[in-house]
């Protein structure tokens, strides 16, 4: 019979929360889903990607990914190792004003999140346009592996993420 990783946990518990906030609660609507095992490096990657109910500048998501050794201590028992996985928050966006706005993202995460979870935002343009528009691509990366010791947190993050996610959204509506 098949048990569930730390990541197999993980996964489900965030994809419920957030598919009932799209499906009962309406508060978001799923934009894009990912399950990937590569075969190649034996790892697992797990992607969600939602827009607000009503939101049109932002998208954002989570990423959660175990690598083989997270997999390997798991399921071989390794004493002293560490089975988990790691959780990845993004925001995507266009922006015309990047002093201005790259700031602004920057003190709202920071403010959300503290200090300690520095946003990392990554500019791309296309050359040659008129007037350059940029996707804004913004992670913040948890530093520690995420264990099934932190499932009663999930629901508060994933309230810190749609929190991040109005107060950015708000940034095109001034």
């Amino acid at each position: 019979m098949f048990h569930p990783t730390v990541f197999d946990n993980i996964k489900v518990t965030l994809e419920n929360q957030l598919y009932d906030y799209d499906n009962l609660d309406g508060l978001l609507v799923i934009t894009d889903r990912s399950d990937l095992l590569d075969l190649a490096l034996m790892s697992r990657e797990f992607s969600l990607a939602f827009k607000l109910t009503g939101g049109r500048h932002v998208t954002a998501g989570i990423v959660l990914r175990s690598t083989v050794k997270e997999l390997g201590d798991e399921i071989l028992e390794t004493p002293g190792g560490q089975p988990g996985c790691t959780l990845t928050l993004r925001f995507d966006m266009e922006i015309s004003d990047v002093k201005v706005q790259c700031a602004a993202v920057e003190e709202i995460l920071t403010t959300i999140w503290g200090p300690e979870l520095r946003p990392v935002q990554t500019l791309r343009f296309r050359y040659g346009a008129v007037e350059p528009v940029y996707q804004n691509g913004v992670e913040l990366h948890f530093r520690r592996l995420l264990t099934e010791d932190q499932m009663e947190d999930l629901p508060g993050l994933l309230n810190y993420l749609l929190q991040s996610t109005e107060e950015l959204e708000k940034l095109f509506n001034l």
